[in-house]
């Protein structure tokens, strides 16, 4: 028999997490999932998940009936969309201008979609004329999917032409929305969006583990024709939605065990959120945006993205020649507690990720930022 091995309770430090995600999460939020555990069908919790659910429509900017939080990470928000709307054999125009572009590539063909990729430089916004291209030489496109904020570059593309074009060409639009909901403009009814996913812990500022999802009429309509069965029992939002939704009378299905406490933090921090206001939360991020690169050109960093395509709460910089990508990062972590993100992909090695998502886009954490920065590049140890 194994002997039980003792283990001193865990207690992280207090970092300032200024990477691609997760970001700083607020007190309340944290305050908030540690309330106690009630049942996943308590009439209460049903209560709260109501109210959750107009919270996220409201981040959306959205009155769409099927709207939820699937209990899984961003990346499962991804495969919820796609898995429940692409069918073998269908036809999807997808936008690759970094990392998460090409993921939904992978998504598309693991449903046994035909994935037909329109590439943009690493660094870009994607191209509209390219994509209108694109879809008159595929009459036959069923999706158009691309990524409104591109995480592994900073990238931001014009989400609301995008969606015009698909609806154009009766397209359903796919939107990656894991770093840009809650950080910039966003309107899904408005701009036309049929399915979107974004993430707990990018600019809402909460534990990481939820993705919030929405979906259409006219994507709802198009689950419901499918031909096939959607290939993920879990991730299937005809039998999620008895859960979130109700039955007939209203009654609750059980479908999983949600994960409470989680949900307890993602209502806090949506509430916090409509408090502040969307923009006034977009208008923030903008503006410690430019306090930041304003302090990072005093350093003479250069950013991956143009102003025109930046995001505000993703900065890719290339790091200067002859500094040592990791072994910053490690100073930052272990002498100042704050954490900056790595290059992904093509930028591996050659840019830092900053981020200033939800909680973390406070002027405190632009000044630490610039601070540390500025001695760990001017006396590297």
């Amino acid at each position: 028999m194994l002997i039980a091995p003792y283990i001193e309770p865990f207690n992280p430090p207090r970092r300032v997490l200024m990477g691609p995600g997760p970001s700083d999460v607020y007190p309340e939020v944290l305050a908030a999932q540690a309330k106690p555990t009630i049942g996943h069908l308590d009439p209460l919790f049903v209560g709260m998940m109501d109210e959750l659910k107009s919270l996220i429509q409201y981040a959306f900017q959205t009155k769409n009936e099927m709207t939820l939080a699937v209990s899984a990470p961003g990346s499962a928000g991804m495969e919820t969309c796609f898995v429940n709307l692409v069918e073998p054999g269908e036809k999807v125009i997808v936008c690759r201008n970094g990392v998460f572009g090409e993921r939904m590539r992978q998504n598309v063909e693991r449903c046994g979609g035909v994935a037909v990729m329109v590439d943009n430089e690493w660094g870009k916004a994607v191209d509209v004329d390219t994509v209108a291209n694109a879809l008159a030489e595929n009459p036959d496109a069923k999706f158009l999917a691309f990524v409104h904020a591109e995480t592994s570059t900073g990238a931001l593309s014009d989400a609301k032409a995008l969606c015009a074009l698909a609806k154009q060409h009766g397209c359903i639009s796919i939107v990656d929305a894991v770093t840009s909901l809650g950080g910039v403009e966003l309107r899904v009814d408005e701009w036309g969006i049929d399915a979107i996913y974004s993430g707990s812990q990018k600019c809402l500022s909460c534990v990481p583990g939820l993705s919030p999802v929405s979906f259409s009429p006219k994507a709802v309509e198009k689950m419901k024709a499918r031909k096939t069965p959607v290939q993920s029992w879990f991730l299937d939002q005809t039998l999620v939605m008895g859960y979130w939704t109700g039955e007939s009378g209203g009654k609750r299905s059980y479908h999983h065990t949600a994960p409470v406490n989680a949900l307890y933090a993602l209502h806090e921090s949506l509430r916090l959120l409509s408090l502040e206001g969307l923009e006034h939360a977009w208008q923030r991020h903008a503006d410690m945006h430019q306090v930041l690169r304003h302090g990072l050109q005093r350093l003479g960093l250069k950013f991956v993205v143009a102003e025109a395509d930046r995001l505000p709460q993703l900065n890719a910089v290339y790091i200067p020649e002859g500094i040592d990508d990791a072994k910053v990062r490690k100073q930052l972590l272990e002498n100042y507690n704050l954490e900056i993100g790595a290059g992904l992909g093509a930028l591996a090695g050659k840019a830092w990720r900053i981020g200033l998502m939800g909680y973390a886009a406070r002027r405190e954490n632009v000044a630490l930022c610039i601070k540390a920065l500025d001695e760990v590049l001017v006396q590297p140890a």
